[in-house]
């Protein structure tokens, strides 16, 4: 049994109780993130607002329950479940307290543009998603393109985007090859020195990586996320 189905089991649904200090409210909204628990980590949030948390105080501490999860899952602790679990939990809380940020006219720190997609032929999305979850809560303004991304297309989102990460995954062999085929679109295009290209998926290693031109390959999605702040001279912020 996966520990997110005994988590499950064994935790008692959280109650919100009036008269916590933000601190608490804080404390029980990590605390549901790390218990996979999606309903209460988006009544947390917004309890969190109710009660003038601090949304970006909040949205840091969705990072730490993330980091935690993801180190858990680097240990062997934790499997592919949990890091889902985990991830859409803390997506039900960034909702809520992204409308907060923008009903005050607050920007987090960006830390830099990611266009994320799984290629063409490729319809899996799950490492991709993690990926894309990962950079959005550390601070990465990202556009997710979806499944099945035409070389053309990630082309055109350079060129509409302008990111400064492109992160592609396969993870089918037979479209691996489609790695490739983008790189050359985009040199052939004239964007290949404007972007960095992060690559995955299951058939894809660092040297594969090395011979397509990527700048970088990770066989996780935390890894992925830690090699885009890498490569944005960034460190320690997943």
């Amino acid at each position: 049994m996966s520990r997110r189905i005994y988590t499950k089991i064994r935790v008692k649904r959280s109650k919100l109780v009036d008269g916590m200090t933000g601190s608490d409210i804080l404390r029980s909204l990590k605390r549901v993130v790390t218990e996979y628990d999606a309903d209460a980590a988006e009544a947390w949030a917004r309890k969190a607002v109710e009660e003038g948390v601090d949304p970006i105080r909040a949205a840091d501490v969705l990072s730490e329950a993330i980091r935690e999860i993801g180190d858990g899952f680097g240990r062997g602790a934790l499997f592919i479940p949990d890091l889902i679990g985990g991830a859409e939990a803390m997506k039900s809380a960034m909702r809520v307290l992204e409308d907060e940020l923008k009903r005050r006219d607050v920007r987090r720190e960006n830390l830099g543009t990611v266009v994320a997609g799984t290629v063409y032929g490729d319809i899996h999305d799950i490492g991709k998603t993690l990926v894309c979850t990962l950079l959005t809560t550390a601070g990465f303004a990202v556009y997710d393109l979806g499944v099945d991304v035409s070389a053309e297309a990630f082309v055109k989102a350079v060129e509409r985007y302008k990111p400064d990460i492109l992160a592609m995954s396969a993870l089918l062999t037979t479209t691996a090859p489609e790695l490739r085929k983008v790189i050359e679109a985009l040199r052939s295009g004239g964007l290949r020195d404007r972007v960095k290209v992060i690559v995955g998926g299951a058939p894809i290693n660092d040297r594969f990586a090395k011979e397509i031109g990527a700048d970088g390959y990770s066989p996780t999605a935390v890894g992925a996320a830690k090699l885009a702040l890498w490569l944005m001279g960034k460190k320690g912020a997943i």
